[in-house]
């Protein structure tokens, strides 16, 4: 057995080593220290074989070459007979390596070119960079470096088609690859002989791949049988001289091999031999590790002490078949094939052992596997503690960076169990206090909701989402809100405090599998938020000290998201309210217009767009749109003041371009308060705003718009065709100083007027111009209803978080017919009032408002006695029957009446007291060229 392991040779695994060693450097240290004597020079300085300074001459050594040569002996007969031998297997050996080095080269052509190929097509980027919009760019680097790195003649890069998008000479690129790509295409790697520019040489062709198995491309790498056969071509030289050298050494030591012989066996006699085989097998069952080795037929030949006693062999296991020694079968099996094995884990009885094993015969050695055997049960185990170190590691940055994600309460919860399941535990419960959801701060020993549940399956027997529950004092629950600290209960068949929960249902729980939980408080600060249950029925070990731990630290990241959360909630409900109450709960009854609006608060917050409809005198409309520069609650309370001031303007029947000069205005001595309050308190400050204001006229169907820095209003009319309305923009609200134009357009019956905010067309991804095409092509689309419109643009054109505040304001467009206007022109007489009373009252009979006549008589006519007395010509009376009846009195006066109280004594001052008291609204407005006084009764 040692002898076998002596002539294994030097390529032999580590114990054939150790034997072969020691013998090749004696032997070779032997060769030297001989060449060395062989060569000395003289003491006296003379050449070898002249006499010494002692007068004795020294023997030559070709002296006994010549002996040798003679024939005459033994040894000049060995001589002759190992020259001719010598001199045969060099020739053998010369056409042997010729013919070998023939075949290594296009072995290694063809294994060379297919690995580089292989290589660079399963490279990362590569498919990647095959779609990019510049292959070459990214992929000729690359091939270049590959192909210097590697040694072959070229890497080129194609597309499916052949054309080349990588090659060494620059003007090849782009041109047809010269190769059958076809077996590529289909998905095989090809390897084959061509005979290319360079000379002969061996190409693969092989396909990139995308991920779901899609051939992108195609890499072809080459190299010359002359580069690959080089090396064996100029090894031949090397391989001559020293068979040469051989010859001449073979033929020396013939010669002297009687009478070197002695020397040579004198450094390594029989028992030296002995004394090194005995170390050699001591150091072979010495080492820690087990060392086996088998024959080719799976019989034991040698087994050291370690691998005994880890494998728990017999004392009669050498010689006997490894399937017969009693091993698991897996590792019977690994060690009768004799397969190449690195660092296979096997369980052997209660160790893991690590087994390595390498053929012996994989360079003419005998037929068998050498096996090495180490105990890595310890190292397994402290590797299983790293691995569950790491994953907690990673299940808190995954915390960290997963839960928090939105500022919604819910959300937020819902991302801490699905984040906990099933990593730490089977199914995770979150329950927080009613109040946290709606922004509030919790108060102890109310219910708690349901919010989260995640599991690994269906639902369990737990309290559902939604559910209110209210926590016995002795469940591990209610105990850890009360401490504030996290409570383990390892097994809840032996917990009755948990059971007295609820009888019924702790029941089904210990039914399903649910054996152990963990209840860890949402606690931020001095605040209670609710309390997360970790449960686990599937994995058998309970809950743990370590589990307790990380379950804490996994809920108290969690509770700082979820308050985060709750302070959000609250200030965005209370900013949304405040907007919400300051814009109008429901538009007011009017004929003039059909409306429809939408108003959408931005995710981010509220903002000041806001949006009105305010009914006016003579059956008029106005319309308005406006947006508060900026966010938040400071922006709405803006709002709220500018709608408010609105109204009070509206109800002064001011034109359009005259109320947002008042607008202006206020809002500059706005912005010149909050700044003088921004310099003491460093608040924010007012820093403008945009509107659009418009009034229709549903008898002269004419629209007068004013729009400051505001989008222009879109116009539908009822053809479908879309009009951006040319109306001056204007400078925004705040900036003072500047005048606003107003335009008058003539509506068609049934159009339909868009106003909206600049959220609706304008975004940080998106132009205006864009914006508003998109918006055209909406309306064009778009029903006929206000109510389709509405809907049409909003599902077009709206982002899904849109980043501002979008309102809408779309009003169809109704007319006021002749035949429910009556007009007369009064004379500057009092005799033609009467005249008039009668005018009326035939109308009114018309119209059937005969209740009505009375009162409108006695109104017009104090209204018409007024003019003539006070105003000038020409007057003009309007009788318009609308949702009431409104009488208008026209004249080229611009003084205003005032209603007062008369005196006893005086004589007039009681016609407009009159008109307040039966009217149930009056006033006055001014046009161009006169005033107006009007005043509503209601119909019947």
């Amino acid at each position: 057995m040692v002898r076998q392991l002596g002539r294994s040779g030097p390529w032999s695994t580590s114990p054939l080593r150790a034997v072969r060693t020691p013998r090749t450097a004696a032997r070779r240290s032997r060769v030297r220290a001989w060449r060395t004597w062989s060569s000395r020079p003289a003491p006296d300085g003379s050449p070898e074989g002249k006499p010494s300074g002692n007068g004795r001459p020294r023997r030559r050594p070709w002296a006994a070459v010549w002996s040798a040569l003679s024939g005459r002996s033994v040894a000049g007969q060995v001589f002759v007979l190992q020259v001719v031998i010598v001199l045969l297997l060099v020739v053998v050996a010369v056409v042997a390596l010729v013919l070998q080095a023939r075949y290594d080269s296009a072995v290694e052509a063809r294994n060379r070119s297919l690995s580089v190929a292989e290589t660079f097509a399963n490279a990362p980027g590569t498919a990647a960079a095959l779609r990019s919009p510049d292959p070459t760019a990214v992929l000729q680097p690359r091939a270049e470096a590959t192909r210097k790195a590697t040694h072959v003649d070229f890497v080129v890069v194609m597309n499916t088609d052949g054309i080349r998008y990588t090659h060494p000479l620059p003007d090849r690129i782009g041109k047809k690859f010269v190769g059958n790509i076809e077996p590529a295409l289909a998905g095989r790697s090809v390897t084959e002989e061509v005979h290319g520019t360079i000379g002969p040489l061996v190409q693969a062709i092989v396909p990139v791949e995308a991920q779901n198995g899609e051939v992108v491309g195609l890499v072809s790498a080459g190299v010359t049988t002359e580069r690959v056969g080089g090396a064996a071509n100029r090894q031949l030289p090397l391989v001559l001289f020293s068979m040469a050298g051989a010859l001449a050494v073979a033929t020396v030591g013939t010669a002297l091999v009687s009478r070197r012989l002695l020397r040579q066996t004198r450094g390594l006699g029989p028992r030296e031999m002995t004394r090194m085989y005995e170390h050699h097998d001591a150091v072979l069952h010495a080492v820690r590790e087990g060392v086996l080795i088998l024959g080719g037929d799976g019989g034991l030949l040698l087994a050291n002490d370690e691998a005994r006693r880890l494998l728990g062999l017999p004392d009669d296991a050498e010689g006997r078949h490894v399937r017969d020694l009693g091993l698991d079968p897996g590792t019977a099996e690994l060690l009768a094939s004799g397969r190449f094995a690195t660092d296979e884990v096997h369980r052997v009885k209660d160790r893991l052992l690590a087994v390595n094993q390498r053929p012996t015969d994989l360079r003419g050695g005998p037929a068998g596997s050498v096996t090495t055997l180490r105990d890595s049960t310890e190292l397994r185990a402290l590797s299983g503690r790293a691995d569950v170190a790491r994953e907690r590691l990673d299940m808190l940055y995954a915390a960290g960076v997963g839960i928090g994600t939105s500022l919604d309460v819910t959300r937020t919860a819902e991302e801490l169990a699905e984040l906990a399941v099933p990593r730490l535990a089977d199914f995770v419960t979150v329950d927080l206090f009613n109040a946290v959801l709606i922004g509030e701060e919790p108060e102890p020993g109310t219910h708690l909701r349901r919010t989260a549940f995640a599991g690994i399956r269906g639902e369990p027997p737990l309290y559902p989402v939604g559910r209110l529950i209210r926590f016995v004092p002795s469940s591990p629950q209610a105990h850890s809100i009360r401490t504030q600290r996290a409570v383990v209960a390892a097994r809840l068949r032996e917990a009755p405090g948990w059971q007295a929960q609820d009888l019924e249902r702790t029941a089904q729980v210990l039914d399903y599998g649910i054996h152990s939980l963990i209840a860890a408080p949402l606690r931020a600060g001095s605040l209670i938020l609710g309390i997360v249950t970790f449960w686990r029925s599937d994995r058998p070990e309970p809950f743990d000290a370590e589990d307790l731990a990380l379950a804490e630290e996994l809920v108290a990241r969690a509770a700082v998201s979820i308050d985060n959360a709750r302070r959000y909630t609250r200030e965005h409900t209370m900013a949304v309210t405040l907007q919400r109450s300051l814009l109008p709960r429901r538009l007011p009854e009017q004929s003039a217009l059909e409306l429809a609006y939408r108003y959408l608060p931005a995710q981010s917050g509220v903002g000041g767009d806001w949006f009105d409809v305010l009914p006016l005198s003579g059956a008029r409309v106005a319309l308005v749109v406006g947006d508060v520069v900026g966010h938040g609650l400071h922006a709405a309370a803006t709002m709220g003041r500018l709608r408010t001031a609105v109204h009070n303007f509206s109800a002064l029947d001011l034109a359009p371009d005259e109320l947002l000069g008042l607008l202006d205005e206020l809002i500059a001595r706005i912005d010149q308060d909050e700044i003088d309050d921004a310099a003491e308190t460093g608040g924010a400050t007012v820093t403008g705003a945009t509107c659009v204001y418009a009034i229709y006229d549903p008898v002269t169907r004419r629209c007068s718009i004013t729009r400051a820095g505001h989008p222009p209003p879109a116009l539908v009319r009822p053809d479908g065709t879309v009009e951006f309305l040319d109306v001056p923009a204007g400078p925004p609200l705040g900036l003072g100083g500047l005048p606003f134009e107003m335009t008058d357009v003539e509506v068609a019956e049934g159009s339909r007027l868009v106003l909206y905010t600049d959220g609706l067309v304008e975004d940080r991804e998106r132009d205006i111009d864009i914006g508003l095409e998109q918006l055209r092509a909406a309306l064009e689309q778009a029903g006929p209803s206000p109510e389709d419109t509405c809907r049409a643009v909003l599902d077009s054109g709206l982002p899904d978080r849109p980043s501002d505040d979008v309102a809408l304001l779309v009003a169809r467009t109704r007319a006021l017919g002749p035949d429910r206007v009556a007009v007369w022109d009064v004379p500057s007489d009092p005799a033609a009032v009467a005249q008039l009373r009668a005018s009326v009252i035939r109308q009114l009979t018309e119209w059937g408002l005969e209740d009505l006549a009375f009162t409108a008589e006695l109104i017009l006519s104090e209204l018409v006695t007024n003019a003539i007395r006070y105003g000038g010509e020409p007057i003009r009376v309007r009788v318009l029957r609308d949702r009431s009846l409104i009488c208008e009195v026209f004249d080229s006066s611009n003084t205003a009446p005032h209603l007062r109280y008369a005196g006893m004594t005086d004589e007039g001052g009681r016609g407009l007291f009159l008109v307040a008291q039966l009217a149930d609204r009056w006033g006055t407005r001014y046009l161009p060229g006169g005033k107006v006084i009007w005043a509503e009764q209601p119909l019947p």
